[in-house]
């Protein structure tokens, strides 16, 4: 596709929602991803939790977060999606406030009388449930205002801006911590919200092809979600897609733990976590236009194979720089994939059911940081703080990856030979 018919896409190819929609998720990634940078240092090393601990914590946030889209994706198919942003939104900004008031010395009489690891976890449920609002709607909206032509564009677009705000929110959080306090990153990502939520009453309009079906029970809506699962090979996928999130999710646990133990406290790791994301904003375009010919299948098991090469990177001598040369290459099989997955989510939906479907595309996310936070904050106090082993830990990354694109090329096969 030429630079000047790409130019005419993006200027007739969306309605108008479609640019709003992505304003406003590119906000909630700044949030999300400025908290998120932070988050597992903010557990152990402000809130003295230890790595297990924080490892679980960032589980049930991470987890719950990317699993309950599932059913809020229905729900926005009932309710249509711009209540489901402001209902998001609205929570969200409650919910990041109250998890920066746990570290706070102002609010710590909330907490004297409670056991902080129980009140976080409520607090993170909390904001999990509006999260889980947002990409579900999001993703609903680019379906529903691209056109055929268009929407493969869409999802590069969206996935894009994703990585905007995941490159600002943790420079943000890098600005608000060195400067203010690690807590009151918490608080930066509250205002972001905040001030979606009064764009989603002000500038949202509903997709025109969105039918809210207020007469739809509750009940046939989880009826939809269970006959979702009947899709045997369409789990089967979402399974083997967990163990690339599995990994993916180490940036943001072992990675700061690592730089700060081993290279520096004083490091910036929330800059070193976030130059994917600014490696994303540089090339996935170009990437989409490169590989736009492959399969979505075999787009995503090349990324796999890709990303895991990050490992590799960093065993060679975990250092600065090869941890931000490793990061960049993870981010390079990424680009490759992700924009795909989306796109082949979306076309495996049948009508009236796009953002349930497009729910169960995070249901790898919440598999891989379901367990991921646990099993790499264990991880990484068995062989780092416990035996001082910590090449270990990349190792078994290598083999987690490598897994992730064995099986992957399977299903491919599989999906080649019997259509």
């Amino acid at each position: 596709m030429s630079n000047n018919s790409t130019l005419q896409l993006v200027k007739t190819g969306f309605k108008p929602s479609f640019w709003v929609a992505n304003i406003m998720e590119l906000f909630e990634r700044i949030a999300y991803y400025g908290q998120n940078a932070i988050l597992a240092v903010f557990l152990r090393n402000h809130l003295k939790f230890d790595e297990v601990e924080t490892g679980a914590l960032t589980s049930i946030f991470g987890g719950l977060i990317y699993l309950l889209p599932i059913f809020a994706g229905a729900l926005a198919d009932k309710y249509g999606f711009k209540k489901a942003f402001s209902f998001a939104f609205f929570i969200l900004a409650i919910g990041y406030f109250l998890i920066g008031s746990t570290g706070m010395e102002a609010f710590s009489g909330w907490y004297e009388n409670f056991d902080l690891f129980w009140a976080l976890t409520i607090i993170l449920i909390f904001t999990a449930i509006g999260g889980s609002f947002i990409k579900p709607s999001v993703l609903g909206t680019v379906a529903l205002t691209s056109t055929p032509e268009s929407k493969s564009l869409g999802y590069a677009i969206y996935y894009w801006l994703v990585n905007i705000g995941g490159a600002l929110g943790p420079l943000f959080a890098f600005l608000v911590r060195d400067s203010i306090g690690i807590e009151m990153v918490y608080l930066t990502s509250a205002l972001s919200c905040t001030l979606m939520f009064v764009t989603t009453l002000v500038l949202f309009k509903e997709p025109a092809d969105v039918e809210v079906k207020e007469y739809k029970s509750l009940l046939e809506v989880f009826k939809n979600l269970l006959l979702v699962l009947t899709r045997f090979r369409f789990i089967i996928f979402l399974l083997i897609f967990s163990l690339y999130w599995l990994m993916f999710w180490q940036i943001f646990i072992i990675v700061p733990f690592y730089i700060t133990d081993y290279i520096s406290p004083d490091a910036p790791f929330e800059l070193i976590t976030s130059v994917g994301a600014w490696s994303i904003i540089l090339l996935q375009l170009p990437i989409n236009l490169l590989t736009k010919k492959l399969s979505p299948t075999g787009a995503i098991a090349t990324g796999f194979l890709i990303s895991t090469l990050c490992w590799a990177i960093i065993l060679i001598n975990p250092s600065i720089p090869l941890f931000i040369a490793g990061i960049v290459v993870f981010s390079i099989g990424e680009q490759m994939q992700a924009p795909r997955y989306y796109e082949y989510i979306a076309d495996l939906a049948p009508k009236g059911q796009t953002a349930l479907f497009q729910g169960y595309a995070f249901l790898p996310i919440a598999i891989g940081w379901g367990f991921g936070g646990t099993l790499g904050g264990w991880i990484y106090k068995t062989f780092a703080t416990d035996s001082n082993q910590p090449g270990v830990i990349f190792v078994i990354l290598i083999c987690v990856g490598l897994a992730a694109t064995i099986f992957m090329w399977m299903y491919n096969l599989y999906v080649k030979r019997n259509g």
